[in-house]
């Protein structure tokens, strides 16, 4: 298979209020994580930080501009591989021991990474069968209802259990924007990893729903509307909440 030298291994792409996505194209769409860089006045915000198979720091300069709070929507190796090259590391505190002592078994790496996740590889040495996340504790703990500010913008940190036990998600009220990780997207969404509890899952579904979002920016797959949301949630709900 082809290898991606590394300086051509990320995309970025400009979207509104100030909000960048950054992911991996080489990596086919189930896998491929959405990183979402947020500018602020003061510091940015970054959500997520895909494989870690290339540097995130060194070939995306949008990620070392500035200070950034970098925030974990729950840890799963697809969001947390570069986790370790920002200082200021925040994750809810039910997933901190999980960023502190990753494995290839607690971070999904085994059943999950093959060759066959990626349309081209990554540079060498990168090998499938020797990948693993890199260790990177929290500098700071989240909980449901905290803010989060960049000096100019607020975003409210929404405790979304059902995928993993500390998954969040991140509420910006003035733009209406729901940073979602992977508790929603508009692809299949996956119920069934080792940590996931259905009945948390609901709940999660249900209290997004009460939310007045205009934009959904998921953790895979293409943002959408909240009318898609309220549809995704709607079809989820009718077969899992019975």
């Amino acid at each position: 298979m082809e290898r991606i030298p590394a300086q051509k291994w990320y995309r970025t792409t400009k979207l509104a209020d100030d909000i960048t996505l950054i992911d991996e194209p080489y990596i086919k769409q189930f896998y491929r994580c959405n990183i979402w860089h947020v500018r602020g006045r003061h510091k940015d915000l970054l959500v997520d930080s895909g494989m870690g198979v290339v540097s995130l720091r060194e070939h995306v300069a949008l990620t070392s501009e500035k200070s950034v709070m970098a925030v974990v929507s729950h840890t799963h190796f697809d969001h947390i591989g570069c986790q370790h090259e920002f200082p200021n590391r925040l994750v809810h505190k039910a997933e901190a021991d999980l960023l502190a002592h990753p494995t290839r078994q607690n971070t999904l790496v085994e059943g999950c990474v093959a060759d066959d996740i990626f349309d081209a590889l990554p540079p060498k040495p990168y090998k499938s069968s020797e990948y693993a996340v890199k260790s990177a504790p929290a500098s700071h703990l989240l909980e449901d209802g905290e803010v989060l500010t960049t000096g100019d913008r607020n975003f409210e940190v929404i405790h979304t259990p059902g995928h993993s036990p500390g998954g969040i998600a991140l509420w910006e009220k003035a733009t209406e924007t729901l940073i979602a990780g992977d508790i929603v997207y508009d692809g299949p969404l996956v119920t069934d990893c080792y940590h996931s509890n259905m009945a948390d899952y609901i709940n999660s579904m249900k209290r997004l729903a009460d939310i007045p979002v205009r934009t959904i920016h998921g953790g895979h797959f293409p943002s959408f509307d909240g009318k898609r949301l309220h549809e995704i949630i709607h079809t989820f709900l009718k077969e899992h909440d019975k």
